[in-house]
């Protein structure tokens, strides 16, 4: 996407005042949509530039299309090379590191510090199932502990595997929040219960994921880069200030709420933050026209006159994972229906929004069919405002997403107003 600058705020009676336009603009530069995509192959420097923008990649197992975190690459900078994200992830000089921030996250090394209050937390705050296992067989965490520490990383099931030779393998992955009791049972249970909790309290941490989506758990020192892992832990106040300021500054413009969000904080410490940060100049408060409660606007944001592009985002995508915040943004009421009976769901079970020139203007119901090398469009809908050319825009970035995903051809299978366009538009190119 590219951007025309300037456009900033006016100024009402001595305050910041964002028109609504002007807000999602500066949403929407901030969670990088208006830089341009790269004109050849993406490297890890235009990488490297969108984590600095979005903050985190949320994770979710779900991969009727991708994995989530695959995603928000592939929206701000068009086909890029997988190794890139694995290699950012995964090896060192690692850029980025597993934790719960937002969800399950990936987030640069030096906001996994800034999570240490999180992890001093996971006696009293981590699911039910892991605190009973630190209370009732603290020994197993030892054992966990000492294998990952000989042994090298390893998933729950090879922890299984080494702890209890010959006990049964489950048919469950490791992406179980919390853990599937009914599936999980006896030894595998309660090792991957033990790990799930070192994870959480960052005794252990993930070296990375297996093809099957996998934590492979390791120990911090041989993950995280020396200056980090040898690093004290930071005064949970400057820590939480720290990651409001990250949040603030990926969001561009926010209300507290929103910032508290972006990495689950509790609202007492937010507030505080978001207090101090505004005193210090690099939160300004700020009305936008139309959003219910007071907005901030980080001292860095920008205000292009306009963001011009297009790009499928994931349901989990940081520009629209706080609902309420995209509905202010963009008049658009995203629902997650992935848990939602078949007969009940409204625009389908994994659904992308379509960003055109600045405007989420249509929604997909996308499934990446592997056995027969198509990209299915289940559902396609358009928002009311969706221009003429939303089809043709829509083909376009579908074929492109298919390339990208090693699929050879679109097919529109489903209902939805938009899709005897998208039929046409995909024939016409």
């Amino acid at each position: 996407m590219a951007d025309g600058r300037g456009g900033g705020p006016g100024r009402t009676r001595g305050r910041e005042v964002l028109t609504a336009a002007q807000a999602r603009r500066t949403a929407l530069a901030a969670q990088g949509f208006a830089d341009r995509r790269p004109p050849g192959a993406p490297t890890m420097r235009h990488v490297q530039r969108v984590l600095d923008r979005v903050g985190l990649l949320q994770l979710d197992s779900v991969n009727v299309v991708a994995r989530s975190h695959r995603l928000p690459l592939f929206s701000r900078l068009g086909p890029y090379d997988d190794d890139l994200l694995r290699r950012a992830a995964e090896r060192p000089p690692r850029r980025l590191v597993e934790y719960w921030a937002h969800e399950a996250s990936l987030v640069p090394p030096a906001t996994h510090r800034l999570l240490r209050w999180r992890m001093a937390r996971a006696a009293d705050e981590a699911w039910g199932r892991y605190r009973r296992i630190l209370a009732e067989r603290p020994r197993l965490l030892e054992e966990v502990l000492g294998a990952v520490r000989e042994g090298g990383a390893m998933t729950a099931a090879q922890l299984t595997a080494h702890l209890h030779p010959g006990a049964p393998r489950s048919s469950a992955g490791s992406w179980m929040v919390p853990p599937t009791e009914a599936v999980l049972a006896g030894p595998a249970r309660d090792v991957k219960a033990a790990a799930e909790q070192l994870f959480w309290s960052g005794e252990l941490t993930a070296a990375g994921r297996t093809a099957q989506f996998e934590r492979r758990y390791d120990l911090p020192e041989r993950v995280l880069p020396p200056e980090v892992a040898g690093a004290p832990d930071p005064d949970e106040a400057d820590a939480v200030r720290g990651l409001v300021e990250i949040a603030g500054r990926s969001l561009g413009v926010a209300t507290e709420a929103h910032l508290r969000d972006y990495f689950r904080l509790r609202p007492g410490a937010s507030r505080r933050a978001v207090d101090e940060l505004v005193e210090d100049g690099v939160l300004a408060p700020v009305t936008v026209r139309g959003w219910a409660r007071p907005a901030l606007l980080h001292r860095d944001a920008a205000f292009p006159r306009r963001v011009a592009g297009r790009a499928l985002l994931s349901p989990f995508d940081s520009l629209v994972f706080e609902r309420s915040r995209t509905e202010s943004l963009f008049g658009v009421r995203l629902r997650l229906e992935i848990y939602v009976p078949a007969a009940r769901r409204v625009h389908g079970y994994y659904v992308l929004p379509l960003l055109l020139d600045g405007e989420l203007v249509a929604r997909v119901d996308l499934k990446a069919d592997r056995a027969d090398g198509v990209l299915r469009v289940q559902a396609a809908w358009a928002e009311p405002w969706a221009p003429a050319h939303a089809a043709e825009e829509l083909a376009g970035e579908l074929r492109s997403m298919a390339a990208w995903l090693g699929l050879d051809d679109v097919a529109v299978t489903g209902p939805g107003d938009l899709a005897p366009a998208l039929l046409e538009a995909l024939r016409a190119t």
